[in-house]
């Protein structure tokens, strides 16, 4: 991991991007190095704080002489838990429980604890998280490379709201090379001109609405230059919250409500038939949403060329084009041909009620999430060559 440079390395980290966007920090008295994946869908930071086979990294919170766990009697456990999906509970110790769940089936406890971390050259004293001792991962092996998780949403215990963020940005490379996080304004001039959308807000709690998630407002979907015929309603959350559209790096494809997914699924088969070769099979369905697949020989060198689609927001878009479209399944090969899918997947599938915009998608694109002014701003970037100039590759 790159070493980030001493005049600003309080607000500029280096990250990784595989499937993943992870970071590195130091917890703890004295420091412990901590990997952690980048996660704006999510609001608590959490950590492994139990040794168990299949873990790389863990933090031991008994080698450190700053670790303290919230007992659930404080004003902390029952005031600033109050965002969290799952209620804080009181643990057999008297401990403020956590139990954090994801949509993937995934789901992790620990208790609600206090710690100093480091994030660039900066120690931040008191700083809340889960250190969590048992879970189910969907991806162990996935789950194995890090530490734990930073989460980035809006929520009470976030990253964000801890640190008293007004705004943060992030460019992921395309290839697994070092990206950049940012706390701060960008300035720079390389960037260009970020193109806005406003960040929609509801204040009345719905069953279905994430409230300190950052959502924006889809309002059509283009492929090549052909605008999908769909409503804009569809695009907008319904009276019990379903519908919204979530900018999250913690997820690694774009999930779409079942009517727009279908009309894309559809429109895309569409244009590449001559092109692809449809994997026919409708018995397969990649990560339990992802329906449409092609055969790609085994030989070829690159992908023909695409019909780019468009996710069109409410004053800015996001271009995909090219091989972010398909994503080879590892080790799925029929004949002599490689199996690729589609990278939008149907959320219906997932029982996710939402819009997902993943991280896949936002690969060379200035992401800059603008909280003071409640909007969210996108340029195209080559991420690779912003971790140059700013010295953070490694």
């Amino acid at each position: 991991m790159a070493r980030v440079g001493a005049a600003e390395a309080a607000s500029r980290l280096p990250f990784r991007h595989n499937v993943t966007l992870t970071v590195t920090l130091a917890a703890g008295t004295p420091l412990q190095p901590v990997t952690m994946v980048l996660d704006t869908g999510s609001e608590l930071s959490w950590l492994h704080c139990k040794k168990s086979p299949g873990l790389r990294s863990v933090f031991d919170p008994a080698a450190s002489r700053s670790y303290s766990p919230v007992p659930c009697s404080s004003q902390t456990c029952r005031t600033r838990t109050r965002d969290l999906p799952v209620p804080a509970s009181c643990g057999p110790e008297k401990l403020c429980h956590t139990i954090v769940s994801y949509a993937d089936a995934s789901s992790i406890e620990g208790n609600l604890s206090s710690e100093t971390f480091q994030i660039g050259t900066t120690a931040r004293p008191g700083f809340l998280f889960g250190c969590m001792d048992s879970g189910q991962s969907s991806n162990p092996e996935e789950d194995s490379k890090t530490t734990g998780l930073l989460g980035m949403n809006r929520g009470s215990l976030s990253v964000v709201t801890q640190m008293g963020l007004e705004k943060f940005s992030y460019c992921i490379s395309g290839s697994d090379a070092t990206g950049i996080l940012l706390f701060g304004d960008a300035n720079f001039t390389w960037v260009g001109p970020l193109n806005y959308t406003p960040m929609i807000q509801i204040s009345t709690p719905l069953p279905y609405f994430d409230r300190v998630a950052y959502t924006v407002q889809m309002e059509g979907i283009r492929v090549s230059g052909k605008i999908l015929a769909l409503p804009k309603s569809v695009f907008v959350p319904d009276h019990t919250g379903a519908g919204q559209t979530m900018v999250d790096s913690g997820t690694q494809f774009t999930f779409l409500l079942g009517p727009v997914y279908n009309a894309l699924r559809n429109e895309f088969a569409e244009q590449t038939k001559g092109l692809l070769k449809l994997y026919d099979n409708p018995n397969y369905v990649f990560q339990g949403a992802m329906d449409l697949c092609f055969l790609v020989p085994l030989g070829r060198a690159r992908l023909p060329a695409l019909p780019h689609v468009a996710l069109m927001f409410r004053g800015a878009e996001m271009v995909v084009s090219g091989e972010r479209l398909l994503y080879r399944v590892p080790g799925l090969v029929k004949g002599n041909d490689q199996v690729h899918c589609f990278t939008f997947g149907n959320s219906d599938l997932l029982g996710v009620e939402a819009f997902v915009i993943g991280n896949h998608h936002q690969q060379d694109k200035w992401v800059e999430f603008d909280l003071a002014n409640s909007r969210v701003g996108l340029a195209d970037v080559r991420c690779d060559l912003a971790s140059q100039r700013l010295g953070l590759d490694s």
